[in-house]
């Protein structure tokens, strides 16, 4: 009896920071070409931001992200946090979202995948009041922020991401639009 093949998990690999304002250059066909080397397969990016998309029999996505972490550096010179997500996570996600996102545009909705689920006390401090009609949620290892204008002129988005608030957890964010494609990407 010959063994069994094992299942090729679809995750998606969220790079935090490259690319932005010159700094961190990473090009998509040498970050494809990295992934492939540590044996990853269907490797795919999407925008030149940090989002890949690939198959892997490794059932861990904390060890897939620190393997791709360590690649990185080995290659560009530099670390690059990463969170590695799987699709039904993903799907998850977008079905949890607690705002209308069929009725926003997609810069007005953001998701920030966090490396482990935070406590609401983190979060309690933010006078959410003060910050409408700018809302957020704590979803699962995530944190949804509507932000009517945008995050480039958000309030509130620069309050959850202070270093303080986001202190021991890796964190990425990305908007809505990028979220559904992601999603659409890793569907099995």
């Amino acid at each position: 009896m010959s063994p069994q093949p094992t299942a090729r998990t679809t995750y998606a690999a969220l790079l935090r920071g490259i690319n932005v304002g010159g700094s961190k250059k990473v090009p998509m066909a040498e970050l494809r070409a990295v992934m492939e080397q540590l044996g990853l397969g269907d490797v795919r990016t999407y925008l030149q931001s940090g989002n890949a998309v690939f198959t892997s029999t490794e059932q861990d996505p904390d060890a897939l992200a620190r393997r791709l972490e360590a690649a990185i550096e080995a290659h560009f010179g530099f670390p690059v946090p990463c969170l590695v997500v799987d699709g039904p996570h993903l799907r998850a996600v977008a079905e949890a979202c607690p705002f209308p996102a069929a009725e926003l545009e997609g810069r007005q909705l953001h998701v920030t995948f966090l490396s482990e689920q935070p406590s609401p006390q983190r979060y309690a401090g933010i006078d959410a009041q003060a910050f409408l009609p700018e809302e957020f949620r704590l979803g699962d290892r995530v944190v949804y922020l509507y932000a009517p204008g945008g995050l480039g002129v958000s309030k509130l988005g620069e309050v959850l991401h202070r270093p303080a608030l986001l202190k021991g957890l890796r964190a990425t964010t990305r908007n809505w639009n990028t979220v559904v494609k992601l999603v659409e990407l890793t569907r099995d």
